[in-house]
């Protein structure tokens, strides 16, 4: 490593950012697995658009990538799908 001010403070700087990022991407992927784990389909329409908000705005910052999120939303939404039908034939 260069023996500069900019470039010691370019590595905090990116210290500080990658733990920012790391603990966005973490909770988010707790938040999806914690909805993936839900069976009762109220419960999970009510989750979901919090879910997806955090899920935009990791690709919107940058943490994940935009298909990334894009398959993920579309994977939460299909699930939510299916319990909805579940729901309807059980009736």
């Amino acid at each position: 490593m260069a023996n500069h001010q900019a470039t010691k403070k370019d590595v905090r700087k990116s210290r500080k950012r990658r733990l920012h990022n790391r603990y966005y991407g973490k909770t988010t992927r707790n938040a999806v697995r914690a909805l993936r784990a839900l069976t009762d389909a109220e419960q999970y329409k009510e989750k979901l658009p919090s879910v997806i908000s955090m899920v935009d705005k990791l690709a919107k910052r940058g943490i994940i990538h935009k298909n990334k999120a894009a398959n993920l939303k579309s994977k939460l939404m299909k699930k939510a799908q299916q319990l909805s039908q579940a729901v309807h034939h059980a009736s």
